[in-house]
């Protein structure tokens, strides 16, 4: 990285989880967000505080990357979503993260951002072990390849 790697003053995600957290390996971290209108919704959280991809090295940029790829596989490997959205915003919180949300159809938002007035009040839920499931794959999949 080729930045300070020390927490910001201020910065929720340097002080906080940011979710309920599936996975980590002192890198970055797995969170599940836990909005009940979008369920399986996911962040990846870069545990240094950083503001853009270009603040790291290529093989960091690679390794988020495939943070967010293998979370994208096992939503969609368990949810079936019809969509994924992947963003990285970071204007409200300029601290590397990104979403990773399972789009439905049927979800509130849909087919519009999860940021958008609500269309509809439909939220489904995951399937039952959801959480404990995506815990197990995510290390076995993210440890072993580390």
């Amino acid at each position: 990285m080729t930045n300070d790697q020390s927490p910001a003053a201020g910065c929720v995600l340097c002080m906080q989880p940011g979710g309920e957290v599936l996975w980590g390996d002192g890198f970055a971290r797995v969170v599940l967000v836990g909005d009940a209108d979008h369920p399986g919704f996911c962040r990846v959280i870069l545990n240094a505080h950083a503001k853009e991809m270009t603040d790291l090295s290529e093989a960091d940029r690679a390794k988020v990357m495939r943070i967010v790829y293998t979370v994208e596989g096992l939503l969609r490997e368990f949810l079936a979503p019809a969509k994924i959205n992947l963003a990285s915003f970071g204007n409200v919180v300029p601290h590397l993260h990104w979403h990773v949300i399972p789009r439905f159809a049927d979800d509130p938002h849909f087919p519009n951002s999860v940021w958008s007035a609500k269309a509809r009040e439909n939220a489904r839920p995951v399937p039952a072990g959801f959480n404990r499931s995506l815990r197990q794959r995510l290390d076995q999949l993210l440890t072993a390849g580390s």
